[in-house]
């Protein structure tokens, strides 16, 4: 309710008007500002290019320019490609994380009605004595043993 308040007396005030308005402002200075750098960018791209034409000659350095960019194309897409797989192991992580925290939850929350019911507590110490053997048995038991198979 409080948020609520507070957004209506914005709007009375008229700050949030004037508040949308600054951003508004601010976005078009930086649209301008990324504007002119690119076209500052360019220029100097285009100066480098004249002066190594006229010592090298322009067929040899329009050669090394394009390789030079192709390069830095690969470059970033191939730092982009290593990023964007960290992030999805870090979102895998935490959405693991999310998944056994909701587990736990969900699990305390039925808790009382388990131990309220006819099972009682057996209808919990089941499941929880066969979670414990299997983890148990995944313990001793590796994956990539080659004698595993074999019976020795």
């Amino acid at each position: 309710m409080g948020l609520l308040a507070s957004l209506l007396s914005g709007f009375a005030s008229g700050e949030t008007v004037a508040a949308i308005r600054r951003a508004r402002t601010a976005a078009i200075v930086y649209a301008l500002a990324a504007l002119a750098a690119f076209c500052g960018l360019g220029f100097l791209v285009g100066a480098a290019y004249i002066w190594a034409a006229a010592r090298y000659g322009s067929f040899a350095v329009a050669l090394g320019f394009g390789v030079g960019f192709l390069v830095i194309a690969g470059l970033v897409l191939l730092i982009h490609r290593l990023m964007s797989g960290a992030r999805a192991r870090r979102a895998a992580r935490r959405r693991k994380a999310d998944m056994k925290a909701l587990g736990i939850t969900a699990a305390l929350a039925v808790l009382p009605a388990l131990l309220k019911g006819k099972g009682g507590l057996g209808v919990i110490l089941g499941p929880a004595v066969a979670l414990a053997a299997y983890a148990i048995y995944r313990e001793n038991v590796k994956p990539d043993d080659p004698d595993a198979g074999e019976g020795k």
